[in-house]
């Protein structure tokens, strides 16, 4: 079912980087979008398809993952309601780095190159907050891969953990393989550490979703020596 034109000016304000437009300036984003429906497991787009468009995820959650050659996934993030994925390539008119999947059923709106470059030219405080976001998006990334070249395991699936966290509360509705998948770490790895944060009070972990219990401890392992 298509999303309508109201509930899609909502959907954008939810975005940091469209927050600030005011009424009438969503309302015209809007009607540059187009909205898909995905159910859970169907993928979005693949890694090295043509970038038509950059998406922001307006219900459920969308995970980014690359393939080895040897076909083992690689989970590079998720997104939920409100973030934004995709806009690197569609800015550099370069095939898509990573495959986009649901992760739950999903709900995106889709905005092409052109008419969004359009777009910012007359709104320039909008490029600021993309170039803002990309940056910190770099950064992010090369604390992940300064984690998985030196880190031990702990300490990954802390960082991990307290990521999530930060984006989405106390609360995280992930499993243990997509936490594993995230944290550079294998499922048994990712087991054993996790079942010693939940004896430890740390966390609480049932049906694929983990609570938070005390975030400075979980800060303290994620910086610190493994517990013990």
């Amino acid at each position: 079912m298509s999303i309508e034109s109201g509930n899609r000016a909502a959907i954008l304000k939810r975005s940091l980087i469209f927050s600030g437009l005011n009424d009438g300036d969503l309302n015209a984003l809007s009607k540059l979008s187009v909205s898909r429906a995905l159910k859970a497991g169907e993928f979005l787009f693949w890694e090295g398809d043509a970038p038509a468009c950059f998406y922001v995820v307006a219900s459920g959650k969308v995970k980014v993952l690359k393939h080895s050659s040897l076909g083992k996934e690689f989970v590079v993030a998720f997104f939920g309601p409100g973030e934004i994925f995709g806009e690197v390539a569609v800015f550099e008119e370069r095939p898509y780095p990573a495959s986009a999947q649901a992760n739950s059923d999903t709900e995106v709106l889709g905005i092409g190159r052109d008419r969004f470059l359009a777009f910012l030219s007359g709104h320039p405080e909008v490029s600021l907050r993309i170039i803002n976001m990309l940056g910190g998006r770099l950064r992010d990334a090369q604390n992940r891969l300064n984690a998985l070249a030196g880190e031990r395991a702990e300490q990954r699936v802390a960082k991990t953990l307290l990521m999530l966290s930060s984006k989405l509360g106390q609360s995280l509705p992930f499993t243990r393989q997509e936490i594993a998948d995230m944290s550079g770490t294998t499922i048994e790895t990712t087991i054993r550490v996790m079942s010693r944060m939940k004896s430890g009070g740390i966390i609480r972990s049932h049906r694929g979703r983990t609570d938070i219990l005390d975030e400075s401890r979980l800060r303290l392992l994620s910086e610190g020596p493994p517990l013990v």
